[in-house]
Formats: C-alpha cells, sequence, structure tokens
C-alpha cells in the first residue's frame, strides 16, 4: 500500500484500529471522526475494504446473517497496525514542521 495514504484509507483503518466494525458502522465511524467531512458511499467502502483486504491491512473478522442480509465484520489486521502507526507519526512531523513555522506568524498562542 503506498503512503502518503488518501484520507478515506487513513480513516477506515483509523476507524478499524478501535474495534471490528461492519459497512455501516465504518461509513458512521467514518463520517464521525472526519466531522463531516469524508462521506463514504457504499460502493467506495466496499471497493476500498476490497483493496485493503487484498494488501493485507485489514480483514474479515466475522460474518453473521441480520434480516435475511450476510453482514460482515472487518478488523485491522497487524500489517494494518503498523501501516496506520507509520502514516500517524508522518503525519505528526508535518504537523510540527508546519507549527514550527506558523508560529513566529501567528503568534505563540495561535499556531
Amino acid at each position: 500500500m503506498e503512503t502518503p495514504l488518501r484520507e478515506p484509507t487513513f480513516l477506515i483503518l483509523t476507524a478499524l484500529a478501535g474495534e471490528p466494525l461492519h459497512g455501516y458502522g465504518l461509513i458512521a465511524e467514518v463520517d464521525r471522526l472526519s466531522g463531516g467531512r469524508v462521506a463514504l458511499r457504499p460502493g467506495t467502502l466496499y471497493g476500498a475494504l476490497d483493496r485493503l483486504v487484498d494488501a493485507g491491512l485489514v480483514s474479515v473478522a466475522r460474518e453473521e446473517v441480520v434480516d435475511s442480509r450476510l453482514r460482515r465484520y472487518y478488523r485491522l489486521s497487524d500489517d494494518g497496525t503498523a501501516v496506520l502507526a507509520e502514516e500517524t507519526e508522518r503525519m505528526r512531523r508535518n504537523v510540527e514542521a508546519a507549527t514550527a513555522r506558523l508560529r513566529p506568524l501567528l503568534g505563540p498562542g495561535l499556531a
């Protein structure tokens, strides 16, 4: 999987870091984590999940039938945890660098 991760991918992995979730739960959690900025559609989500499963970053935790429909729960794999941790650290360093550059322009209480 390439880094930097696209924001929807980063948010899907972040959502799964908490607990296994099914598709609707992932859509809702990504919406919550992004403050409503990232609204995943089911087709987009399941395409991303297929790629993440193929890459070994996510796996199927379990399946159950609800109202005659299969509900699949996904979980973050060990490799997914490592990729998410690396990306989080990369982003943290970038934020630190930008904050240091902005501080003289905005003042110590603003950046």
